[in-house]
């Protein structure tokens, strides 16, 4: 049996190495567009702090996704990859309201008493939070909970690419178009080869199956084969910066009230984000009111980051569905077509996982996780 995977981000190398794993030919085809998600996305692994009612099927996606992750390492360090860059570092809510910090504490609890994976929960005074988080306000008290987590995506995404490579994958950089023979897929039509296969422009690669995990780009191959899906980018501007001097390998995920964040890797390096810029298009720029709105944010939060070295800013595409909830699942009508995208800011977190649920549905198997919410085609 042979699968095309159409997408090299954090979803598509998890989904051609859990294939490889069984011993199936796989081709991953990717394009490389900038603004790839994978490439900016932050890598917050704590959904447990989530205060969102809105989603709980995409809350129920990203439980799935979080604790999966230990599991994932283990087999990829078994593989010779101990480079995937996951660590559980721990995650902190935090805030100046008492009544905003109770309520976070006892929505963490119940999900503990639930969850194993949310590990121990602890309120923590004001002084305790700097001490994990040195530049935070000195007045943000906070709620902690031991099984956050934080990874690079784009290492979390080298770490599978290499161990699909040692596995046999075939990597290739291309633009492709879907084949249909007879209502169901029938491999891919390749536009244009890279460096890496210059000889298979123009070809056709057949296949018993094909994942699609293009992320924002996805709706634009299914659209030619009469698929169109409630599925649009979502811009996110993400800054990075530099602490001289600064231990800032343990240092814990920082989830203020509202959608922005921080967290912070080995060398000193602290993420600050994110903008969430819906209805942008494809917009690779980096712009002033982007950067304005993630530093005031930042600032406001951690002062002590006032005179961290900029480092950069990252920009990248969400693909966020209609609803807020992922499109994971087959293609009604279309056999053998699998599609894996629409995780929002929440793909790093999903995507392995994911990648797992969409090599199962390739080979014609039904996961055990229940994918009625996710249908690729209810929006």
């Amino acid at each position: 049996m042979r699968v095309v995977v159409i997408g090299g981000g954090i979803v598509g190398a998890s989904t051609a190495y859990h294939l490889a794993l069984r011993n199936i030919e796989v081709v991953l085809i990717d394009r490389a567009d900038p603004g790839r998600a994978t490439d900016a996305g932050a890598g917050i692994i704590c959904p447990w702090l989530s205060r969102s009612t809105a989603d709980p099927d995409a809350f129920r996606l990203n439980v799935a996704g979080a604790t999966y992750y230990p599991e994932l390492v283990a087999r990829l360090a078994d593989d010779g990859e101990t480079e995937s860059s996951y660590s559980p570092v721990g995650g902190i809510q935090v805030s100046t309201d008492e009544t905003d910090l109770a309520d976070a504490y006892d929505l963490a609890q119940r999900r503990a008493a639930a969850i194993p994976q949310v590990g121990t929960v602890t309120r923590l005074e004001p002084r305790e939070v700097r001490r994990l988080f040195p530049p935070l306000h000195p007045d943000l008290g906070g709620v902690h909970v031991s099984g956050g987590g934080r990874v690079d995506g784009a290492k979390m995404r080298d770490a599978l690419t290499r161990a699909c490579a040692r596995r046999g994958v075939r990597m290739v950089t291309g633009s492709a178009r879907l084949v249909l023979v007879d209502g169901r897929v029938g491999g891919v039509h390749l536009e244009n080869g890279g460096d890496d296969d210059p000889g298979e422009g123009g070809t056709i690669i057949g296949s018993d199956a094909v994942v699609v995990a293009s992320g924002a780009w996805s709706g634009e191959l299914l659209e030619p084969a009469g698929v169109k899906l409630g599925l649009a980018p979502q811009k996110g501007q993400i800054m990075h910066f530099a602490l001289a001097d600064a231990d800032t390998s343990t240092w814990p995920v920082i989830q203020p009230p509202g959608s922005h964040y921080l967290l912070a890797f080995p060398g000193g390096r602290v993420v600050c984000g994110a903008t969430r810029e819906t209805g942008s298009g494809y917009d690779y720029r980096v712009t002033a009111a982007g950067v304005h709105e993630v530093l005031d944010a930042a600032i406001s939060v951690a002062p002590g980051l006032a005179d961290a070295l900029v480092l950069e800013t990252r920009v990248g595409f969400r693909p966020l569905s209609d609803d807020a909830v992922p499109l994971l699942g087959s293609i009604a009508g279309i056999e053998g077509l699998v599609l894996a995208t629409g995780f929002g800011a929440t793909g790093l977190t999903a995507g392995p996982y994911a990648g797992l649920i969409a090599s199962r549905l390739a080979v014609g198997e039904h996961p055990a996780f229940d994918l009625a919410a996710y249908d690729p085609q209810r929006v």
